[in-house]
């Protein structure tokens, strides 16, 4: 589970009662203080100004195509890994998108040339 999907879980718990506004903000912060201490760069005055935007970013970096969990490119094995979700979901996300509105395999085509191939025997890339 990454960072904004906690931050969502714990917003839905607040709302739903089960956290009181104190106890919501002190979660909230020992989370992002978590993250803050687990990444080395993050002390810099970009930090201050992360968000949604830089977790994009941090995202988008991370993901690489996989070499283990291929048909064709390895493009779905990479963002099963990165998303979380399983490979096959994309894979029909990508037909749908194809028979529906007939832009899938462009978009798999641009993620297979621009996406680097992840390296043999790292699951952990580091920037």
């Amino acid at each position: 589970m990454n960072v904004s999907e906690e931050i969502k879980r714990l917003h839905e718990l607040h709302l739903a009662g089960a956290l009181s506004d104190a106890e919501f903000a002190q979660a909230k912060a020992k989370l992002l203080s978590n993250i803050n201490l687990d990444k080395p760069d993050s002390t810099s005055g970009a930090a201050a100004g992360s968000g949604p935007a830089n977790d994009l970013v941090q995202e988008f970096n991370r993901l690489r195509r996989s070499r283990t969990d291929r048909w064709l490119g390895g493009v779905c094995g990479g963002l099963g890994r990165a998303s979380g979700m399983e490979a096959w979901i994309w894979r029909l996300v990508f037909v749908l998108f194809t028979l529906t509105f007939g832009f899938g395999v462009v978009i798999y085509l641009l993620l297979w040339i621009f996406v680097p191939d992840e390296e043999i025997g790292t699951t952990k890339h580091e920037y």
